[in-house]
């Protein structure tokens, strides 16, 4: 079996310039993505703060197989909803801030007036 110098050499390598802008482009691409998600995610918990609890399903009660009520859900306290995590980590940040700014002074006399 006979080799011919052309099919025993190895395919060039790509350089590595000609992968870096598809790669950029798919990385933008990923990232407007996940922006995307992350600013619809924050409408959706400024719009409805309060989602369905995963225990009961909503509900606000453990039921029994037979259908019978067998308790009140411990996660929610029986209303059957439970906070949304990025409600909660916004209602976090606001008091964190808040407790950290100080207050505003507050006058209990008027200003007197300039110059006397």
């Amino acid at each position: 079996m006979t080799f011919h110098a052309a099919t025993a050499t190895p395919p060039p390598a790509t350089p590595l310039s000609d992968l870096l802008p598809p790669l950029a482009t798919l990385l933008a691409a990923a990232v407007g993505v996940l922006l995307l998600c992350a600013l619809g995610y924050t409408a959706a918990c400024a719009a409805s703060p309060f989602a369905r609890c995963r225990r009961c399903e909503g509900v606000g009660k453990t039921i029994k197989p037979n259908g019978r009520v067998k308790r009140w859900c411990r996660h929610c306290k029986g209303t059957g909803l439970r906070l949304r995590t990025g409600r909660r980590a916004y209602n976090y940040l606001r008091r964190l801030r808040r407790q950290g700014t100080r207050p505003t002074r507050v006058r209990t006399t008027p200003p007197r007036p300039f110059g006397k």
